[in-house]
């Protein structure tokens, strides 16, 4: 069984930055994708961030130039280091560990909150 653990959500001013961490145990990590995704209220779910196994990594539009998505395989875990804050990128912020295909096993989510 995979746990996955987001951490590093919290309350940010506009313009501040935050880093998100995404912990995985009893998986091969290293050879999995991994995903960012968030849900804000009202809004559907935004696929925001991915990193392959070999580094490679996809933005949003909403969010490329602002956040940018790392991995340590040595740590099994995941970062997106989220800078110059907007209020419209509060939400629940999820990550997904891919195993086959586009199915991956989620966490139970950290909030963002950023204040204007």
């Amino acid at each position: 069984q995979v746990q996955v653990v987001e951490s590093g959500g919290g309350l940010v001013q506009a313009g501040g930055s935050l880093r998100l961490s995404c912990a995985a145990s009893g998986s091969t990590f290293s050879s999995n994708g991994i995903d960012w995704y968030r849900a804000a209220p009202g809004k559907q779910r935004e696929l925001v961030a991915s990193i392959s196994s070999g580094g490679s990594t996809n933005y949003a539009e909403t969010v490329r130039g602002r956040f940018t998505i790392s991995r340590d395989n040595a740590k099994n875990t995941v970062y997106l280091q989220m800078n110059s804050l907007k209020p419209e990128d509060s939400a629940v912020y999820y990550c997904k560990v891919r195993y086959l295909g586009d199915l991956g096993y989620w966490g139970q989510g950290t909030q963002v909150t950023v204040s204007s």
